[in-house]
């Protein structure tokens, strides 16, 4: 090879290698500094894209798992609600048996009649209790709003009758997509009406419930008249024995809907485990590999440097046959 001064073809390749070389050390440094495998879209395009799509599914799925988290919540809420139901019906029918004593006087029988209606009171209030402004009860004259759901369904008494019912429901979407077909729950909004429904009362009145969600009713013979049943006597203790079943199959099903709610938070929790290691393969950067690679290519930078100053030195020899 001839000794020119003009051109140095050694010194421009090895600046082009130290060019490079010093590109892979800051493209390390910088895999290495911020932990991601791909910093930019011409990294890994495909990868980024992938990436970027199980980035967004993640997002969504935790939004879900607070979604069901807050559906869970509403039926603990309307759970201790029925809880309380439940005693005020079962003392409501305690009483109904105590006023059927024969030693018991028109008075007495009266005195018991006071603490019914009160407890009729004290269910109507609780027909009115909300979670976070959402009606926790609804009653048969409802009407389906925003995403109160109201259709038809049927319940089967002790005695294997079937009654029909107006239901009412809110739909927890669990998939992604939002999509309700490919995965959601429904949330029952109990119909406080037909649960407290008493049919006919002694007096002749019809389609009554203890906690007057139908309006007014008819004057029973005790303490007075007043939209509630005043006269504890009007009802009989089978119609009791209706209602307590109605109140456990109510507690039976909210608590039915808690475990699938719990089960759908589990599910979406191991989505979102896998979902994040799919995308870890993708974007996080493996040390221990790119720690090799910037140890060689720290060298490369350091062998290139040198081997360029080296060779730009080849063309002082042309001076030397010259002097």
């Amino acid at each position: 090879m001839p000794i020119v001064v003009n051109s140095n073809a050694s010194a421009t390749s090895a600046s082009f290698n130290l060019s490079r070389a010093n590109d892979a050390l800051r493209k390390s440094l910088e895999r290495l500094s911020s932990g991601k495998r791909i910093n930019g879209a011409a990294d890994d395009a495909g990868g980024l894209s992938v990436a970027y799509k199980l980035d967004s599914r993640i997002n969504r799925t935790n939004a879900l798992i607070q979604n069901s988290q807050n559906a869970l919540s509403f039926l603990q809420v309307q759970d201790s609600a029925l809880s309380t139901v439940g005693s005020i019906v079962d003392r409501m029918a305690e009483l109904r048996t105590m006023a059927q004593d024969i030693t018991k006087n028109t008075g007495d029988i009266e005195n018991y009649s006071k603490e019914f209606v009160e407890l009729q009171s004290q269910l109507s209030q609780i027909r009115n209790e909300k979670f976070n402004g959402i009606s926790l009860f609804a009653s048969t004259s409802s009407a389906s709003t925003g995403s109160l759901l109201k259709g038809t369904g049927s319940y089967i008494n002790e005695s294997g009758a079937s009654l029909s019912t107006t239901t009412f429901s809110r739909t927890l979407t669990t998939h992604a997509s939002a999509d309700s077909t490919l995965g959601s729950v429904s949330i029952n909004v109990i119909n406080f009406q037909f649960m407290l429904s008493v049919g006919t009362i002694a007096s002749g009145a019809s389609a009554i419930d203890l906690g007057n969600v139908n309006g007014a009713q008819a004057a029973g013979n005790g303490i007075g008249s007043n939209s509630f049943i005043d006269d504890i006597l009007e009802v009989s203790i089978s119609q009791f024995t209706e209602i307590i079943g109605r109140v456990a199959d109510m507690r039976a099903e909210n608590g039915a809907e808690q475990n699938r709610v719990l089960n759908t938070i589990s599910l979406l929790q191991s989505n979102v485990v896998n979902l994040e290691s799919a995308h870890g393969r993708i974007m996080d950067t493996d040390v221990a590999a790119e720690s090799t690679r910037f140890a060689r290519h720290n060298i490369l930078v350091q062998a290139s440097a040198s081997m360029t100053a080296q060779a730009n030195q080849l063309s002082s020899v042309a001076l030397s046959l010259i002097g």
